[in-house]
C-alpha cells in the first residue's frame, strides 16, 4: 500500500525501475535541479505541491474586515456624536398637543433635573436601578446577550406581557443619541453605541448619565427632577424605601407615577426590593423592613400653559411621542367645537359660588370636551379625573342593573314604603311613600327606599359586581348603604361607566389619544364584553323614564335621551350623567370644601348637560320648559358679574297637591289629577321628614362620615 500523501509534497510512483548502478566512469553529477529526487521505494518528491486553502481563511478575513468597520463606526461616531452629548442634561423637549382637526391645542416642555454623580449616591440608590434595571451592568460589555435571549424566550411563550432586553448602557444611547422609532436598523446603530460608550466611559459615568436623562412620569425627567417632584429632597438624601420606588417608575412610569396611581407604584416598589434582595443588595430581613413610600410632592411647580383636557392627555401623550425628543406633534381626541360649547355652557350656568365639571365622550370612550373647574387660570385642579365624591343617586345604575340581572324587569314591583336594615332606615327625600310601584316608577323618582330594598334583595355584592362590570374601580363598601351612593368616584369614571349602557359593552376606557396611538400596556387590558340584551334594553327604559316623567325632565331634548340626576346630602354635591345622540357628557356642580349648600338642585347640573347637548348635537332645544331659568348675567368677556340674579322660577298655575276632608290628590304641571295613597298613620312607621332623617343621620358615626343623598 503506497505512503499516504502529505500536504508539503505529492510523491508518484515511477513507471519505470529504477536502474542499477553503471559498471563504467561515472559521470560528472548533473544540477539537484534538473533531476527527480528519488526517495525510498521509488517515490521522487521533488513535484510541484498540491494546494489546498485552510478552512480558516476567510473567517480571519472575515473578522479583519469587522474590526476595520468598527474602527470606521467608532471614528464616526467620534465626529458626529461626541461622548459630552451624553454628559450634557437634554434641551427641554417639547411636545404639542392637536385636537382631532389638527388645531393646537397646548405646548409642553419637560422638567428636567440637573445631572447626577452616580459615586456620590447612596449605594442603594444604584444598586436599586441596577438591581431592576440591568442585574449584569457591571459585568457586560454594553450588550446582554443573556438578557436578550430571556426576553425574547419569555415575549415568545407569554402573551399580553412583553419584556425587553436593552442594557443601562443601551438605553442610555436610545434616550441621548436616537430617535424612539422600534426597528432593526435602529437595534443595531443601539447597540454599537453601547459599545463605543463602554470603551470611553466608566460604568460609574454611564450610570450617571442614565440617571440624569431617565423618565420618572409627571413631566420629570431625570433623578434629580423626580426626587425633588415626588419626595421634595434631593438624590444624595433620598431614602431606601424612596429610592425603590423611583426605581420602579422607570418601566412605565405615566402608567405607574405615584400622584395618580400610589397603589401601582408601591407594588412595582415590592418587585424592587425583590430584585435587590435576589441580587444580594439587600438581606430578606433589611427588604421585609422596606416600608412604602410615602409621598411630599414639591407644591412649587410653574403655572402649566393649556387646560384641564391638555394636564390629562399629557402623560399619553409624552409615551406616545417617545421619552426625548426636541419637537413632537401627537393628536388627541379634542374635538374643538364641542370644547367650545362645554365651556360656554358652564360660563353661562348659575353658579353662584360653586365649582363644576363636564366631561363629553363618545361610547367608546373617546373624550372630546372636559371642563375640569370654573376657570383654569384660577385653579388647575381637575374635578373630571382627580375630585373624588359621593355619586348621590347617579350610583343606583348599578342597583338597577344589578336587580334587572337577578331577573325583574322594568315592570316588576318593589315596595315604596320605610324599611330598615341593620342600624340603618333611609327615607325619601320629599317625605313621601307610594306603596308598591314598578321599577320604572321607582328609577324615575329615584326613591331611596326602593333602591334600599331592591340592594338588600340582590346583596350588595351583586350591586358592587355589577359597578365592577361598567368599569368602577374606587374601594365600595360592602353594605347597603351603598345603594345612595356612599362610596366617593370620579367623574370620568362614572361618566365612562354610563357610555358602557351606551355602547353596549363594558368596561369603556375613557382615552384622549385616536384608539391606534394607545399605549400597548393598555391594549392587553382592555378586555370588552357585551352586555346581555335584556339587562341593556331594561336599563335604557329606565333611564329614558328619568327624562321624560322623572327627575330629570330639565335635561329633556327634541330627541331621545337617557340618564340619571344625583343629590347628596345637605345639596353638596348635585350631578346629572346621561347620552343622547353618540355623545355621554357627566355633570358635576359643589363645592370644592365639601360644604352644605341651600341653593344646589339637581336641575342645575341637568340644565347645563341640556344646554351642552343643544349646541354639540345641534339639536332642538326641549320643547315647553317647566322651569324656565332668569341666568346670571355674564359680561361681553363671558366672566359671571358680582351682581347677576339667578333664581329658578317656576310657571303659575295650580300645580301642588291638596289633602283633607277626604282629598289627597297632586296636580300636575299640565294640570292633571293624580291620586296620591292615604297618609300613613302616626307611628313609628310615619315617613320622617328631611330633618328627621338628618338628625337620625347624625346619631350613626358610620353615617356621618358619608351621608346619604337627597334621592334625586
Amino acid at each position: 500500500m503506497p505512503p499516504p500523501r502529505s500536504l508539503s509534497a505529492a510523491r508518484v510512483p515511477l513507471r519505470t525501475p529504477v536502474p542499477s548502478a553503471p559498471s563504467g566512469p561515472v559521470p560528472p553529477p548533473n544540477d539537484p535541479d534538473d533531476e527527480p529526487d528519488f526517495g525510498p521505494g521509488g517515490y521522487t518528491t521533488n513535484l510541484p505541491v498540491a494546494y489546498r486553502p485552510s478552512p480558516w481563511r476567510w473567517a480571519v478575513r472575515g473578522l479583519a474586515a469587522l474590526l476595520l468597520l468598527v474602527i470606521l463606526a467608532i471614528a464616526w461616531l467620534t465626529v458626529t456624536a461626541p461622548l459630552s452629548k451624553s454628559l450634557r442634561p437634554p434641551a427641554p423637549p417639547s411636545i404639542t398637543l392637536l385636537a382631532s382637526d389638527g388645531t393646537p391645542i397646548a405646548r409642553r416642555g419637560a422638567n428636567i433635573g440637573d445631572p447626577v454623580d452616580a459615586t456620590q449616591l447612596p449605594d442603594y440608590v444604584r444598586e436599586a436601578f441596577v438591581a431592576i434595571e440591568d442585574r449584569r451592568f457591571y459585568s457586560h460589555w454594553g450588550v446582554d446577550p443573556r438578557g436578550v435571549l430571556r426576553a425574547a424566550v419569555h415575549n415568545a411563550t407569554t402573551e399580553g406581557d412583553t419584556q425587553g432586553g436593552s442594557t443601562i448602557t443601551q438605553q442610555l444611547a436610545k434616550n441621548a443619541f436616537l430617535d424612539s422609532s422600534r426597528n432593526m436598523g435602529r437595534k443595531f446603530q443601539e447597540a454599537l453605541i453601547a459599545f463605543w460608550l463602554e470603551g470611553w466611559l466608566t460604568k460609574d459615568e454611564i450610570l450617571s448619565r442614565y440617571l440624569s436623562y431617565v423618565y420618572f412620569g409627571d413631566n420629570a425627567y431625570g433623578l434629580s427632577a423626580a426626587a425633588r417632584h415626588y419626595f421634595s429632597t434631593t438624590p444624595d438624601k433620598l431614602t431606601l424605601s424612596q429610592a425603590t420606588m423611583l426605581a420602579g417608575l422607570v418601566q412605565a412610569p405615566s402608567r405607574l407615577a405615584p400622584t395618580g396611581n400610589l397603589a401601582g407604584a408601591r407594588e412595582r416598589q415590592q418587585l424592587v426590593i425583590a430584585a435587590m434582595v435576589d441580587a444580594g443588595f439587600l438581606t430578606e430581613e433589611e427588604g421585609e423592613d422596606v416600608k412604602p413610600a410615602v409621598l411630599k410632592t414639591d407644591h412649587v411647580r410653574e403655572l402649566p400653559i393649556g387646560t384641564y383636557f391638555a394636564d390629562w392627555v399629557l402623560p399619553q401623550a409624552r409615551d406616545r411621542a417617545g421619552e426625548i425628543a426636541t419637537e413632537q406633534t401627537v393628536r388627541t381626541t379634542l374635538d374643538m367645537r364641542m370644547q367650545r360649547a362645554a365651556e360656554a355652557a358652564v360660563r353661562r350656568a348659575s353658579l353662584g359660588g360653586a365649582q363644576v365639571a363636564l366631561v363629553a365622550m363618545h361610547p367608546d370612550g373617546s373624550v372630546v370636551a372636559m371642563v375640569g373647574g370654573r376657570k383654569y387660570s384660577e385653579s388647575q385642579f381637575n374635578r373630571v379625573t382627580q375630585a373624588r365624591r359621593q355619586p348621590g343617586s347617579t350610583f343606583k345604575l348599578f342597583v338597577y342593573l344589578a336587580a334587572l340581572r337577578s331577573g325583574m324587569t322594568p315592570d316588576s314591583t318593589v315596595a315604596d314604603e320605610p324599611v330598615t336594615i341593620g342600624d340603618w332606615s333611609p327615607s325619601n327625600s320629599d317625605g313621601r311613600y307610594l306603596g308598591d310601584i314598578s321599577l320604572r316608577q321607582a328609577f324615575a323618582r329615584s326613591s331611596n327606599v326602593a333602591a334600599a330594598r331592591l340592594t338588600q334583595k340582590v346583596g350588595p355584592r351583586a350591586v358592587i359586581r355589577a359597578a365592577r362590570d361598567l368599569g368602577i374601580s374606587t374601594d365600595i363598601p360592602n353594605e347597603a348603604s351603598i345603594a345612595l351612593g356612599t362610596a366617593n368616584v370620579s367623574l370620568l369614571e362614572l361618566t365612562a361607566a354610563y357610555a358602557a349602557i351606551s355602547s353596549g359593552e363594558a368596561p369603556v376606557r375613557p382615552r384622549g389619544l385616536p384608539e391606534e396611538e394607545d399605549n400597548d400596556v393598555w391594549l392587553a387590558q382592555d378586555r370588552t364584553r357585551a352586555l346581555g340584551r335584556r339587562e341593556l334594553e331594561g336599563m335604557r327604559t329606565l333611564l329614558a323614564s328619568v327624562v321624560t316623567e322623572g327627575t330629570g325632565r330639565r335635561a329633556a331634548l327634541s330627541i331621545d335621551a337617557y340618564g340619571k340626576t344625583g343629590t347628596t346630602q345637605d345639596n353638596r354635591d348635585v350631578w346629572f350623567i346621561g347620552y343622547a345622540g353618540d355623545l355621554v357628557v357627566g355633570v358635576w356642580v359643589g363645592n370644592d370644601d365639601n360644604s352644605p349648600s341651600n341653593r344646589l338642585r339637581s336641575s342645575l347640573p341637568a340644565g347645563i348637560w341640556h344646554d351642552f347637548m343643544v349646541s354639540a348635537l345641534r339639536v332642538a332645544p326641549r320643547p315647553a320648559p317647566r322651569e324656565p331659568v332668569i341666568e346670571e348675567a355674564v359680561s361681553d368677556d363671558g366672566d359671571m358679574l358680582e351682581n347677576g340674579i339667578a333664581f329658578d322660577v317656576p310657571e303659575i298655575g295650580l300645580e301642588g297637591e291638596i289633602s283633607g276632608r277626604g282629598l289627597n290628590i297632586r296636580i300636575g304641571p299640565n294640570d292633571e289629577l293624580i291620586p296620591l295613597p292615604p297618609p300613613a298613620p302616626p307611628g313609628r312607621n310615619a315617613p320622617e321628614t328631611d330633618g328627621e332623617a338628618r338628625d337620625r343621620a347624625r346619631d350613626r358615626p358610620e353615617v356621618q362620615q358619608r351621608g346619604p343623598e337627597r334621592g334625586q
